[in-house]
């Protein structure tokens, strides 16, 4: 009898284990098909995105929540940083592209189509399109110098910084989808900025050391995970790995040197 029960329960064990994975599988699949886009009040109240969005969903099956600039999103769209996609109440558009989340990377291909900026100039109030094409002059991107040897720092990236970030097309599988790519965070301004005091930053700052830099962690609060450890003059590298990046097209699937 008391085999027979073992039996029966390793038989429930099994069936309930293959329901928590299906159960997994409709999870990431439904957040797949579910992003945030954060955006100004500025931009909402204008209509627009409650023209563009649903025609988009429709089309796609992405439903896309919009939230304030201040909220964690995977698409921003904004007038300070990322690719122009349209212009209009005085100012011009653009969108940055936070992680490879394929809703988002669906999203901005589709906004940045010839499809998607038709849709943005069908958009009418009171008779009148309120929103045109982006008119931007090309401008050449002043790049900085950094003394550090690339093929390091692609290695060393790889090695500290691939758990999370996509780093090149190695680690492209093995990333975290919410964290943004290197060659997406090269599309921000301020981009050699960020990289320099990354470890300053949150969530960095709890889980790396910089040697002859950083101070060691208290130890009644040890690091989370396993510490990123490096050197100035790997930090060095990284910068001009980095430099040297094609930055993300950020209508279109991410593209490495």
């Amino acid at each position: 009898m008391r085999g027979v029960i073992s039996h029966m329960a390793n038989r429930l064990w099994i069936v309930l284990a293959a329901l928590g994975l299906m159960l997994d599988v409709e999870q990431a699949h439904a957040d797949d098909k579910r992003f945030r886009l954060s955006a100004p009040a500025a931009l909402v109240e204008t209509g627009l995105l409650d023209y563009l969005l649903p025609r988009f969903s429709l089309k796609t099956g992405v439903r896309i929540e919009v939230v304030n600039p201040e909220d964690r999103a995977e698409v921003t769209l904004g007038p300070e940083t990322g690719r122009p996609v349209f212009q209009g109440k005085d100012r011009l558009w653009r969108m940055a592209r936070a992680s490879d989340h394929p809703g988002a990377v669906r999203f901005a291909e589709w906004l940045t189509s010839e499809i998607g900026q038709r849709t943005v100039t069908s958009y009418e109030v009171a008779g009148r399109a309120p929103f045109t094409l982006p008119e931007v002059a090309e401008e050449a991107e002043t790049v900085p110098d950094f003394d550090g040897n690339a093929s390091e720092g692609k290695r060393v990236s790889l090695a500290q910084c691939g758990r999370c970030h996509v780093v090149a097309p190695e680690n492209r599988m093995n990333a975290m989808g919410s964290t943004p790519s290197f060659a997406v965070l090269r599309t921000m301004p301020d981009w050699a900025a960020r990289f320099q005091s990354f470890y300053a930053l949150k969530p960095h700052a709890a889980f790396t050391q910089v040697e002859d830099v950083t101070a060691p962690f208290p130890i009644n609060r040890p690091s989370p995970i396993v510490p990123v450890e490096v050197t100035l003059d790997e930090v060095e590298a990284i910068l001009a790995y980095v430099a040297e990046m094609t930055p993300a097209d950020l209508g279109a699937p991410i593209q490495f040197q």
